[in-house]
């Protein structure tokens, strides 16, 4: 390192490297930036050896690490210090009596995500250079400036999200009243309440980026009556302010470039003054109560939009204007509203669209084959409409495609064999009137992590290439008329971890080569995350470039840019009920479901091993044998269906110690002995899980235990067959001799005996002997006649 003495800038971000490096890297003297961010560090930072010896340091960036403890005292050397970044890690202890207050070159700090006491702004009465202060989720103690407003120095930055109490946020104002050339204004997750701050932007003419999300703010928007150009973000969302939006919205903001005001209440209409916004590239209105159609003036003024989220309001009409200019749209959610009619044609001339979502409408139709043009899709979410016909071919040719959600539509007719996706990894055609057999379709869908496709008529087998969709996560096929033995194959899917097959026809055994598979819910969280980030644009990038260091810019951008995402939903039995699973979710369930089948034969032993599932049904089919007592290992098992089969034996009581376990049933089955010990869990079940089982006996049945069999309570072999009603074939085989030489010699004693009764029997023998013999001689001689005839 002494041969870098004269190295003035060193990034190390995101790499491997060494703690030690701390200790060695004084020798580089003239060294004025340096940064190591995400190298995964631990531990505390040294106390005087290598980095304390940098007094010519300018700029240090630590963040997203694990430090921990307090800043050590040597930090004071670094008196030419402006950029000082620590967040995400776990610093602790007082930034009072920290080195920090004595660093007056300080002109940028981000101490956010750490676990410092309270701060107080007494604490930067000295740095009047200061100009940027983060402080995110650290507590910050504001009571002084009740005193004091003017602390010495002029903010151009100042983020606070999750930081301020109840007196705080009020105080706060008195602050923010004295810092002139604020130019960004972050404090989200506070409790601000009362009107919308309208003095914030006529008193703070140069600021550029204001978000209030999530506080209670309440009452009407009241916008300024002039201009206000310098304003690019505005994020004053999930508050309660009611009414409609100023009609003059689009005059006051003409420059925006990023609006949320989703989750707000606001009713009406969409202003038209929306169509000055030219600028804008992201605009969020979801969950809001706006009514009536979408006006030409969004679509045609809004010319930048990259970004248009309207989901979740009383939106109706057409789903889009005929006219629009909205040629660099990347996303656009217009779900759950009141739209009709048929998927606006208008909407083919977006061909840049990376993520659609027109789900939960009322959209007619069939689905457009003008769809084949639009390549850049990555996502398509139409669920929950009233198309009908088949789908088209010409969906094959959006080879870009990651998300595909036809569901709960009347689509019809086969799907097609071209559906060979190299990137699908989330397909949901569930509940539509599909035909025929799954052939080649999703074959090549070698990244397929969601397969969908319950309640159809499908019919024929599982194909075996099923094994071959080796990131296969979900597979629901329940609810068609699909049949023959399960594949083998499904127990090449190391990764699944929900699989629903229920309510079909199968036959066979249950494949104990299920234990294969983990059905761990971790896999989930590196495939399946229950949403795919489409198209995520950070629009905050140039335009805080314009403000600070271009390093200041990322660390803010990610707290204040939502990302645009297609959530799915998927449905799955467990205790009882049909349950939906939506999101990140997905991440901890695993399940399998068998039931309504004809499988037959005995459950694998080996299903014990699946340690990780939580929910597993075997009902209605026609297994037999006893239930493996290695159940006891599902330690995860909430739901464990097993009634309406053929199960005998005993229930194994080691399954007490499935404490996990909220419904069990294994009711209408053979079973014999005493129910388990009403014990954690298995004290909860009533008499419904036990019924149909006339030989189970003890709570909650209304049937006492008698103690018949003193060795054990488990019945041997004989005992079993003799509860079952059936005999052993040998003293079968020697009553029935025994009872047919009784019988005959009871009849000849009769006769030896009554002579009358003798005479009569032996009239009877000869009578039926000549009956015979004239019957024979008499059809005999027909049958000659009709041959010489």
């Amino acid at each position: 390192l002494r041969r870098l003495k004269n190295l003035q800038e060193l990034y190390l971000d995101d790499t491997n490297i060494d703690k030690s490096f701390l200790h060695k890297v004084g020798v580089m003297t003239s060294l004025n930036v340096l940064s190591m961010q995400g190298c995964g560090l631990n531990g505390s930072l040294p106390i005087v050896q290598g980095w304390c010896e940098l007094a010519n340091l300018q700029e240090l960036v630590l963040s997203y690490n694990m430090f921990e403890g307090i800043l050590p005292s040597c930090l004071a050397n670094m008196t030419k210090l402006q950029i000082f970044d620590i967040a995400f890690n776990r610093f602790n202890g007082s930034i009072d009596l920290s080195p920090l207050p004595s660093l007056k070159s300080l002109e940028y700090l981000h101490l956010s995500d750490n676990y410092f006491n309270p701060i107080t702004f007494s604490s930067f009465l000295n740095l009047s250079k200061l100009e940027v202060i983060f402080s995110d989720g650290n507590k910050l103690v504001v009571e002084t400036l009740s005193q004091r407003q003017n602390l010495g120095f002029q903010l151009k930055g100042f983020s606070c999200s999750s930081c301020l109490s109840t007196k705080s946020s009020r105080i706060i104002t008195r602050f923010l009243h004295y810092q002139f050339d604020l130019q960004i204004l972050h404090l989200p997750h506070n409790n601000f309440s009362g009107q919308f701050p309208t003095w914030l932007l006529e008193n703070h003419t140069r600021l550029a980026a204001l978000s209030l999300q999530n506080n209670s703010l309440t009452g009407t928007l009241q916008l300024p009556n002039h201009s206000i150009p310098n304003l690019l973000i505005l994020d004053i969302s999930f508050n309660n302010i009611q009414g409609p939006i100023p009609t003059n919205f689009g005059l006051v903001f003409p420059n925006l470039d990023h609006l949320n005001i989703s989750k707000i209440n606001f009713n009406g209409t969409i202003p038209f003054s929306f169509g000055n916004l030219a600028f804008l590239r992201y605009l969020d209105m979801s969950s809001n109560t706006f009514s009536r159609i979408i006006s030409e003036n969004l679509t045609m003024g809004c010319s930048s939009l990259h970004h248009l989220i309207l989901s979740k309001n009383h939106l109706s009409g057409q789903l889009f204007p005929a006219n629009l200019n909205l040629t660099t749209l990347l996303t656009l959610h217009l779900d759950n509203n009141r739209f009709t009619g048929e998927i606006s044609h208008s909407i083919s001339n977006l061909t840049t669209l990376y993520a659609i979502d027109f789900s939960n409408n009322n959209l007619l139709g069939m689905l457009p084959r003008w769809m084949r043009d639009m390549t850049s899709l990555r996502g398509i979410a139409l669920t929950k409409n009233q198309l009908e016909g088949p789908i088209p071919v010409e969906l094959c040719n959006l080879e870009k495609l990651l998300f595909l959600d036809l569901s709960h539509n009347n689509l019809n007719g086969s799907m097609p064999s071209c559906f060979n996706w190299s990137k699908i990894k989330h397909v949901h055609l569930n509940k539509n009137r599909l035909t025929g057999p799954i052939t080649s379709a999703f074959k090549g869908c070698s990244k397929l992590v969601t397969l969908n496709l319950r309640d159809n008529y499908l019919t024929g087998n599982i194909p075996d290439w099923i094994g071959n969709l080796s990131s296969l996560n979900i597979l629901l096929l329940k609810a068609n008329y699909l049949q023959g033995k399960i594949p083998f194959q499904i127990c090449l899917l190391e990764k699944l971890s929900l699989l629903d097959l229920s309510h079909n026809s199968f036959f066979g055994q249950i494949p104990h080569y299920l234990s294969n598979i983990t059905f761990d819910p971790t896999y989930t969280k590196s495939i399946i995350q229950g949403w795919i980030f489409i198209g995520s644009y950070v629009i905050l990038s140039d335009i805080l470039s314009k403000i600070f260091h271009s390093r200041m810019n990322m660390y803010f951008m990610s707290d204040l840019i939502p990302v645009v995402d297609l959530l799915q939903e998927v449905e799955f039995t467990t205790k009882n009920t049909i349950l939906s699973y939506k999101g990140d979710i997905l991440n901890y369930m695993s399940g399998i479901d068998l039931s309504c089948n004809k499988l037959q034969g005995e459950i694998p032993a080996d299903l014990g091993d699946l340690s990780s599932i939580h929910a597993l049904n075997l009902s209605f089919n026609n297994l037999t044998g006893s239930i493996p007592s290695q159940f006891s290992n599902l330690q995860q098992i909430e739901s464990l269906d097993l009634s309406h089969n053929n199960l005998d034996g005993s229930i194994p009581p080691q399954l007490i110690e499935l404490n996990s376990l909220e419904v069990f049933n294994v009711a209408h089955n053979n079973l014999w002995g005493s129910t388990p010990e009403r014990k954690d869990q298995f004290g909860t079940f009533d008499e419904s899980s036990y019924e149909g089982n006339p030989l189970l006996c003890g709570p909650p049945l209304h049937k006492a235990c008698t103690k018949i069999r003193t060795s054990s309570n488990i019945p041997t072999d004989d005992e079993g067959d003799e509860a079952c009603g059936f005999m052993d074939l040998g003293v079968f085989y020697v009553s029935f001799v025994v009872s047919y030489t009784i019988m005959l010699l009871g009849i000849v004693a009769i006769l030896y005996i009554n002579p009358h009764w003798r005479q009569a029997w032996f009239n009877f023998v000869e009578l039926c002997i000549s009956t015979c013999y004239y019957f024979v001689v008499i059809n005999t001689c027909k049958i000659s006649s009709f041959r010489i005839v």
